[in-house]
């Protein structure tokens, strides 16, 4: 049976609310405000668990969609766990379904330069941003790259390469629609072997 909302920790209704704005009224239309308001908090006990916003952001999209755990643990790996181009599939099909969530909520910010400057240095001062996600491949890459699985190259290029192409196919799946994209299940693995042919 569910626990009713105001019984629930003030942490977990604040992380709730968090997450129904930001996806249905974007991450730019969402306030500080009318996070505590939709929790039943004040805007101050936000301020007691939270940061600021942008902290509740990473935590939606660290916490809440279904592929950033699987995503994160990927690229925790080391050598040995397993077929390298295995693994590059996984991690090519969770960044892509991880992507393609996390797209919408963030889009509206790209509208207003204002806001998109100060989510970047509430992001920052929190010490997160997108780029955590190549930093943790490349580090991927790199352990492969020194347990002599993968030939001489540049780990963090390599990274860049697949990651990029996971996020085009959210940007084209989100802007032209699901026709004109591979099905995940086919364009990780063909993702991988590509990958895998230049590196492995």
């Amino acid at each position: 049976m569910p626990t009713p909302k105001s019984t629930r920790p003030a942490s977990e209704r604040l992380l709730d609310a968090a997450e129904t704005l930001m996806r249905t009224i974007g991450l730019a239309n969402t306030t500080t405000k009318a996070i505590a308001r939709e929790a039943g908090c004040s805007e101050a006990a936000l301020y007691k668990h939270y940061a600021n916003k942008e902290e509740l952001f990473v935590r939606v999209l660290m916490e809440r969609t279904p592929n950033a755990g699987p995503l994160m643990a990927a690229l925790a790996g080391g050598p040995g766990e397993g077929a390298l181009e295995e693994a590059l599939a996984d991690i090519a099909r969770h960044a892509s379904l991880f992507y393609a969530e996390a797209m919408p909520m963030a889009a509206s910010l790209f509208a207003e330069p204002a806001l998109l400057t100060r989510h970047r240095e509430g992001v920052r001062e929190i010490g997160q941003g997108p780029h955590v996600v190549l930093d943790a491949l490349e580090g991927r890459l790199r352990r492969e790259l020194d347990a002599g699985r993968l030939r001489a190259g540049d780990p963090r290029a390599a990274a860049a390469l697949l990651l990029g192409a996971c996020f085009q196919r959210a940007f084209f799946l989100h802007f032209s629609g699901a026709e004109v994209v591979q099905p995940v299940e086919e364009f990780a693995p063909a993702l991988a072997r590509t990958l895998w042919a230049a590196i492995g």
